[in-house]
């Protein structure tokens, strides 16, 4: 029960595409296994067939063959005792004389050569000696036999030509066309051949040993033709096939796969706010895809709720973020406004370097807050360039009287940073300003941003002649500013460099790119 259940749960083009390429696939396996079987037996009667016909022209080639060089092996050992021996060349003639008529001949001659009986033969094609009977083919003419006689002996051939051999090896029954040849090495006697044979004919082939001078007879048969039957047999289940899926992919675009397509694009196309509509796709023929169209119209409702509820969310929230930096701002300014205040009103010189001293770290703050919130709407995070440049700005309007003639240079590469990063740079940037100006007034100062060692590291670097090595120099450090500086370093998580030699401070920023 639990395949058909599982069955039941499928979409409706599943079942039909399911139940098709089973049905078909069944008939499909029962063709291939009717059409295998025909062959298999037709190819097994053939090869019965071969193996008696073979063995039957083996059989007679061999006799013939055998019971001649037997004959001439007789004659050759009589004329080896007696090279006048006139009766054993007349008894060896007699063994051929009946093959004479179809080209057969042989010959007998001693070790220099000289005929001792027969007909003379030619002696330059080369017959293998190791054997007691030696074979050579000729191809297209004919096989010559020898045999050998022992040391200082007479020695025997015979030539037989194509068409005696081929008499030989020809079947009794004439039911079926055989093709026969001789095969000695690599060389090949054609004997008999198959008419008609095309391109798709199957052919069966065996080989028989002859046991005489290495030669073996290599018979073929026709087996069962590849005909247009046995082929259509082969292609049915192919055809079945493609069938089934021309059929099953008719039905599933039409119910599943093209309302499904429709549906995608809709869904596709889909904006927040709107209202998936599956009606504006035609009739869904599938009960499944229609239900799946009724649950995205509703998901695409909710969403449009949602949507609208998290957009009067944004807004309430953007503008509480502007009230928020508003006051910021405004608390700032107050704060500034009123350290201006006290430091008009300041009692003392130090007191009034004191306020002016805060008012630049007020002034810093203020800075990078206001370019942050310059930022906020592309959130790319705050330009250095922009940050540094209006600070030090700032910093030449409220320098003390005695560094009036102060100088800062910029060499800053528009590199992007985060407002954490831009609050430790902008305060590190005063400190050492302001350090340089308390060391030498009139020292000239000049600050530069550049590439650091890796695409997300830049170089501050703050140089000015105050910063060489001097006393006035370590009394500063000693008391205020370095424990600052060593501070915003920690905050920067890399170390400040002092070169006391050129008069440089350097450490590494992290950037989030270039604008």
């Amino acid at each position: 029960m639990a395949p058909v259940s599982a069955l039941s749960r499928l979409p409706t083009g599943a079942k039909l595409f399911i139940t098709l390429s089973v049905a078909l696939l069944l008939l499909a396996l029962i063709a291939i296994g009717a059409t295998l079987q025909t062959g298999r037996t037709s190819d097994a009667e053939a090869r019965a067939r071969l193996r008696i016909a073979a063995n039957e022209s083996a059989r007679s080639i061999a006799i013939e063959l055998v019971g001649d060089m037997n004959a001439l092996r007789v004659a050759v050992g009589a004329l080896r005792a007696d090279a006048a021996d006139a009766p054993s060349c007349a008894r060896a003639q007699g063994v051929f004389a009946q093959q004479a008529t179809t080209g057969t001949r042989f010959s007998i001659v001693d070790r220099s050569g000289r005929l001792l009986c027969g007909e003379p033969l030619d002696s330059d094609i080369a017959v293998d000696t190791t054997t007691p009977v030696g074979a050579a083919i000729i191809p297209g003419r004919g096989l010559i036999l020898s045999v050998v006689g022992p040391a200082r002996g007479p020695s025997a051939r015979a030539f037989f030509p194509q068409r005696f051999l081929a008499h030989l090896t020809a079947p009794a029954s004439r039911a079926m066309p055989l093709a026969s040849a001789l095969v000695h090495d690599d060389d090949m006697l054609e004997l008999a051949t198959i008419p008609d044979l095309g391109p798709l004919d199957r052919i069966e082939t065996v080989q028989n040993d002859l046991a005489l001078g290495g030669l073996t007879l290599r018979t073929s048969i026709r087996s069962a033709p590849i005909t247009s039957s046995f082929l259509v047999a082969l292609m049915l289940p192919l055809l079945m096939w493609a069938a089934a899926a021309g059929l099953s992919w008719f039905i599933v675009d039409r119910l599943l796969i093209r309302p499904l397509r429709l549906l995608r694009a809709s869904v596709a196309s889909y904006t927040p706010g709107e209202v998936i509509d599956p009606g504006r796709l035609g009739p869904l023929p599938a009960q499944e895809i229609r239900e799946l169209g009724d649950t995205f119209r509703a998901i695409s409702r909710t969403v449009a709720l949602h949507e609208a509820g998290l957009a009067e969310a944004v807004v309430r929230q953007t503008k509480l973020t502007r009230e928020v930096h508003h006051r910021v701002k405004n608390n700032l300014q107050v704060i500034s406004s009123l350290i201006n205040f006290h430091a008009r009103g300041a009692p003392s010189p130090d007191a009034t370097a004191a306020y002016a001293s805060i008012q630049r770290r007020v002034d810093a703050l203020a800075v990078v807050h206001r370019n942050h919130f310059a930022e906020m709407e592309d959130n790319r995070g705050l330009n250095l360039r922009s940050v540094i440049g209006e600070l030090a700005s700032n910093i030449r309007a409220t320098a003390p009287e005695g560094a009036s003639s102060l100088s800062i240079a910029l060499d800053i590469d528009p590199y992007m940073v985060n407002q954490d990063v831009a609050v430790a740079v902008a305060f590190l940037v005063t400190e050492t300003i302001e350090l340089a100006m308390n060391c030498d007034p009139a020292a000239q100062i000049r600050v530069a941003v550049k590439a650091g060692d890796d695409d997300k590291k830049a170089r501050l670097r703050v140089v000015s002649r105050a910063f060489v090595a001097s006393e006035t120099l370590e009394t500063l450090l000693s008391t205020r500013y370095g424990r600052v500086i060593e501070g915003l370093s920690r905050q920067l998580r890399a170390p400040l460099h002092h070169d006391p030699m050129t008069g440089a401070y350097e450490i590494a920023i992290a950037i989030l790119g270039r604008d």
